[in-house]
């Protein structure tokens, strides 16, 4: 049958009772492994051990430098080994290197464990600490909330500032429809007033021409 199709009879479970054989491309079959295989290790993460090294009397700019980086080793899934490095006499005095891991546990946080507890190894003490996946998924997603709460809040007091200043212009806008109506009123009650005065004025005037106009004389038949 193989054959007839032109294709391949290959055994895919030799293991199984019966074995299982399929009838396939076997070349295409092949290929189609190695770039599932080549897929598979291009997404999977080497995990390595990565170094940060301090020192008993470190400052504190370096030791911020140092811990953005140990935590970005950590972010990026690698172990990280700290190592506290005691020159000349500093030796003698192994609680202040303790002090500096002390330090560097508590600026990780909950985003990396202790995996090796801190010991001595020559002059240097060390330290191993593994990143907690957990952890970092957890404040991963509590940040990804706050950003969204923090987005919407924006969104919102963008809203209500635009309906501030909407409410801010309609009511400009009455209280200047309300002073043109008051001007207009006043107006009118002054055109009032100049009409009657009009009428009075033409009343006096009336009177004054019947008043002052003289008597015409009668005259009789006989003249």
């Amino acid at each position: 049958m193989a054959r007839g199709l032109d294709l391949d009879l290959v055994e895919v479970a030799p293991m199984a009772n019966p074995p299982v054989c399929r009838i396939m491309d076997y070349g295409k079959f092949r290929y189609e492994e190695a770039q599932k295989a080549k897929e598979a290790r291009r997404k999977s993460i080497h995990v390595t051990v990565k170094e940060v090294k301090f020192r008993p009397k470190i400052g504190k700019g370096d030791f911020d430098t140092k811990m953005r980086h140990l935590k970005e080793f950590l972010e990026e899934g690698h172990k990280v080994k700290v190592t506290l490095q005691f020159r000349g006499r500093e030796v003698a005095h192994p609680e202040l290197g303790r002090k500096i891991l002390d330090d560097v546990i508590e600026a990780v946080g909950p985003s990396g464990k202790v995996e090796n507890q801190a010991r001595m190894e020559g002059r240097n003490m060390t330290l191993v600490l593994a990143p907690d996946k957990k952890a970092q998924d957890a404040i991963r997603k509590a940040a990804q909330a706050e950003r969204k709460m923090a987005e919407t809040a924006d969104t919102n007091a963008t809203v209500d500032s635009d309906e501030n200043h909407e409410a801010i212009v309609d009511h400009e806008a009455i209280q200047e429809h309300e002073a043109i109506e008051e001007v207009e009123a006043v107006d009118n009650h002054e055109d009032h007033e100049d009409i009657e005065s009009i009428g009075d004025d033409s009343a006096d005037h009336a009177g004054a021409s019947v008043i002052g106009e003289p008597a015409t004389p009668q005259t009789s038949g006989d003249q």
